[in-house]
């Protein structure tokens, strides 16, 4: 889902920001994702470009919900998904939907998705967005074929 959000913003912040480089772009996208699923980078020079761009990262992450409206329910279900895998392990998690909630980017009254509806619905999104190739049957004929 990470990837899936990383595109849309990626292309947002493009638009934003015609005049700034790919490699600028990518990193901000990045430092954008890396904000909202409350998991900052720490190598130096990611800390740094955080630093040195907050205020144009806050912008963005505060531009979301009018810039990505369509994103957000998958988003939602990402962020609520996370969080409950964090307290399974011990973690807490919390902030970070707190923190989406206040962005305005958490769907406040959508339903929490079974894992395995989740799964499915990321696979759909992966697929639409070019990540991943869905599987596909195979007749019985053909994987005598690929057996020989």
């Amino acid at each position: 889902m990470q990837m899936i959000f990383f595109k849309e913003v990626r292309t947002v912040v493009t638009d934003n920001h015609p005049d700034k480089e790919s490699s600028y772009l990518s990193m901000l996208a990045g430092a954008i994702i890396n904000d909202v699923f409350g998991t900052p980078n720490q190598e130096e020079r990611f800390v740094n470009f955080y630093s040195e761009n907050r205020g144009v990262i806050e912008q963005e992450l505060l531009s979301l919900p009018d810039n990505c409206p369509d994103i957000l329910p998958p988003l939602t279900d990402a962020l609520r998904i996370q969080s409950l895998c964090d307290h399974q392990e011990g973690g807490d998690s919390s902030h970070v939907l707190a923190k989406a909630n206040e962005l305005g980017i958490l769907v406040v009254d959508r339903e929490i998705p079974l894992p395995s509806t989740f799964m499915t619905l990321v696979r759909i999104l992966g697929e639409q967005h070019n990540l991943i190739i869905s599987p596909v049957q195979i007749s019985p004929e053909q994987d005598q074929e690929l057996v020989h």
